[in-house]
């Protein structure tokens, strides 16, 4: 079984944690969170990591991250190797395929993970989202000029 490590802009990553502790409580066990503060460098994320990662027991582990470019993701990618991959842009839809299937191997894990996570993005507009509001445009008042606000020069 994989290991899983959220690292997250606080306090983002606890709160993801608490979401899967929420629907999944046995799977969200092996989930380990690190939440990055403000104060946190890449080296001091990196080393909360690995010791977490350390911790865990696991073999291997997939690290999600928020967003990439920044700390989370760039601190995890010095972790990268062959029992340890990062997967960024971590979502709700993401966080519990990955509880779900981590039980697979870390490559296998990696496709459901990211397909959760993309084939959770979707766009379904209300029922009557583009009608138009009652009484129309029309009946909006005109918008003002800046010449009627202000008196002639």
């Amino acid at each position: 079984m994989s290991g899983l490590l959220l690292i997250a802009h606080a306090p983002l990553a606890t709160a993801l944690k608490q979401v899967a502790e929420h629907t999944f409580p046995h799977c969200s066990l092996q989930l380990s969170v690190l939440d990055v503060t403000p104060d946190m460098t890449a080296d001091d994320v990196e080393a909360s990591a690995r010791a977490l990662i350390a911790a865990s027991g696991h073999l291997q582990t997939l690290v999600l991250t928020d967003v990439f470019g920044a700390t989370p993701t760039n601190a995890a990618l010095r972790l990268q190797g062959e029992q340890v991959k990062v997967l960024t842009g971590v979502n709700v839809p993401m966080l519990w395929r990955s509880l779900c299937y981590a039980g697979e191997g870390l490559d296998a894990l990696i496709q459901r993970a990211s397909l959760g996570g993309t084939q959770g993005i979707m766009f379904e507009p209300a029922a009557g989202a583009c009608a138009p509001p009652t009484g129309g445009c029309a009946s909006a008042p005109p918008p003002a000029t800046s010449s009627s606000n202000y008196p002639p020069r």
